[in-house]
């Protein structure tokens, strides 16, 4: 069981083309997903041990694509995605990491995760489409970490 789990709509339909695949289809991705946040945690733990709390955000960043890398993950940095309003594009929206392209991964050195954090987290699941995100806390000794679920 994952720390912190929240889910919101994750089986209602929504156009999906994962969801159009069936409860099996949705089953096999829960499981990807899981084996996948698992290790990103894994990871992440491995980085906190290494390099101890304190440092900026960028650093444990740089240093969980590393490390993720070197695991065997695809891991895009900081790739920016548009987001538009009425067909025109207002801006963009850029997390952190995205790990083997369906998980957003994204380090905070914080006092305590919050409604904010969370919202950033639902805000690039939908504009990145992606079902799955990880806000990993860097700031104690132990790894606090939440999984977020569009």
């Amino acid at each position: 069981m994952v720390n912190g789990l929240i889910l919101q709509d994750l089986l209602r339909a929504r156009g999906s083309k994962t969801f159009d695949r069936g409860l099996a289809g949705w089953h096999g991705l829960e499981m990807f997903q899981e084996k996948l946040t698992e290790d990103i945690i894994g990871a992440a733990m491995t980085v906190l041990n290494e390099l101890k709390p304190g440092l900026d955000e960028k650093l444990y960043e740089r240093a969980l694509a590393l490390e993720l890398v070197k695991r065997g993950h695809k891991v895009e940095q900081q790739r920016a995605f548009p987001v538009f309003y009425d067909g025109v594009e207002i801006g963009t929206m850029i997390p952190d990491l995205i790990v083997d392209g369906a998980v957003i991964a994204d380090p905070k050195v914080a006092t305590d995760l919050n409604d904010t954090h969370l919202a950033q987290m639902i805000g690039y699941l939908n504009i990145t489409g992606l079902q799955v995100a990880l806000l990993l806390n860097f700031k104690h000794v132990d790894l606090r970490w939440r999984r977020v679920v569009r």
